[in-house]
């Protein structure tokens, strides 16, 4: 399968793109700030979700397919740990509404392709390579 970038993630890698650097982290604050809660039926059973491990902050995520066979991404990042629920919230906002399919198909590397590089660490662009390739394991566990 081709990897490739679906628009919604295009859109967000664009926004960071079209910013001088310095400005690129503010953006990834106000997609932490952005982050939507985690449904009730997550919430209360964290046992559904998935730590990832590559976070040093606790990260938990968990996809599901609905009906109209779409994904829906949710997260959870604590608020101390801004960059992290930013990187969380670009993934949410990017894989949410996806097919399956698509979702398999976004490029690994697109945590490097946003421009943050220079303003994050390493530790943290890893992180966030972390949450995509557990979503997109968990994404093909349930397409089967």
């Amino acid at each position: 399968m081709s990897e490739q970038v679906p628009a919604a993630l295009a859109e967000i890698r664009d926004e960071f793109l079209e910013l001088p650097e310095p400005e690129r982290l503010q953006l990834l604050l106000e997609f932490a700030n952005d982050l939507p809660e985690m449904p009730a039926e997550y919430a209360d059973h964290p046992e559904r979700t998935e730590r990832v491990a590559e976070c040093q902050s606790p990260v938990f995520i968990v996809l599901a397919v609905d009906e109209d066979g779409l994904v829906r991404m949710h997260a959870s990042a604590p608020p101390e740990a801004p960059t992290t629920r930013g990187f969380a919230s670009i993934l949410v906002h990017g894989l949410t509404g996806l097919t399956p399919n698509e979702v398999l198909a976004v490029s690994a590397d697109y945590p490097q392709s946003i421009g943050l590089s220079r303003a994050v660490s390493p530790l943290r662009i890893s992180g966030m390579t972390g949450m995509l390739m557990r979503a997109k394991r968990q994404v093909a566990a349930l397409a089967g």
